[in-house]
């Protein structure tokens, strides 16, 4: 189903390209100075690596990006969830030569790096070693967590169904300039939804429901969660939530955002990570 072999090429795509491989891991941006850290970034649902653009743009120059466009992306593999998520994070990990310093996530992407680092666990240990190299820190940007079971009821399943088309098309609007939504941004946000149909979304709300078994205490990196303060995708309490939850973890809400801070503030995004990616110990 699925080749071995890293993709090392543009970061445009063709559709015969995105059809054929559901996990597609290219080589983003070289590092620039001393001591590299190499970041992989993992998108959301009906998403792609284009959200991370203006990061890319602007990351530090020790920072060697690699760029991970997922089969949950919006012109992705209808099929996805007949495998885990995990195993899809998996793989995506595998294709960086060299192995990973430092993952970062977004949204959906968030919740299925929590579960794959959870399955890395494998006791008491003050570091973990995936493919023969530590990874130094984690940065989730608009996490979906919650600490308890509790936390979850019949209101946040019927929130997530209902609001699901209109969560796509915020996605959307991340890159506009006009406030709102627009009617074709919701039309096309109807299609894709239908495109990839109830599986995948029962794929995110069951991923979703699963964060309250995910072993956070014994997650020993440092953490960045990054969350907007008018998000109502991730809500700020959610951020908050895994931020407390964790041994070493630094939480930024910044005001005036919603779902995609790393776009709409990309300055004040990029600042936070750069600095956090600097503090990580060689």
């Amino acid at each position: 189903m699925t080749s071995d072999t890293t993709e090392s090429a543009p970061r445009t795509t063709d559709s015969t390209e995105a059809a054929a491989e559901p996990v597609l891991v290219r080589f983003a941006r070289p590092a620039t100075a001393p001591d590299p850290v190499r970041v992989l970034l993992v998108h959301g649902l009906c998403s792609s690596s284009a959200v991370w653009s203006p990061f890319v743009a602007r990351a530090d120059p020790r920072c060697e990006i690699w760029e991970a466009d997922m089969p949950w992306r919006g012109t992705g593999v209808r099929d996805w969830t007949l495998r885990s998520v995990e195993e899809w994070v998996d793989l995506a990990v595998s294709r960086v030569p060299g192995g990973v310093d430092v993952l970062m996530a977004h949204s959906f992407g968030t919740s299925t790096v929590l579960s794959w680092l959870d399955q890395q666990i494998t006791g008491p240990q003050d570091a973990l070693v995936v493919n023969g190299r530590k990874l130094r820190g984690i940065v989730l940007v608009s996490p979906l967590y919650r600490a308890a079971p509790d936390d979850f009821d019949w209101e946040s399943i019927a929130y997530y169904l209902n609001n699901f088309d209109r969560i796509l098309a915020t996605g959307m609007r991340a890159h506009g300039r006009t406030p709102g939504i627009s009617e074709h941004q919701m039309a096309v946000a109807i299609k894709v939804r239908d495109f990839i149909g109830p599986y995948s979304w029962i794929r995110f709300f069951d991923t979703y429901l699963r964060m309250p078994q995910i072993r956070t205490r014994q997650l020993p990196m440092p953490f960045l969660i990054v969350g907007g303060e008018q998000d109502f995708v991730a809500f700020p309490t959610d951020a908050r939530a895994l931020g407390a939850s964790l041994p070493d973890a630094s939480v930024h809400i910044l005001p005036r955002n919603e779902h995609f801070p790393m776009v709409a503030s990309a300055e004040s995004f990029a600042g936070l990570t750069n600095t956090f990616l600097r503090s990580l110990p060689a």
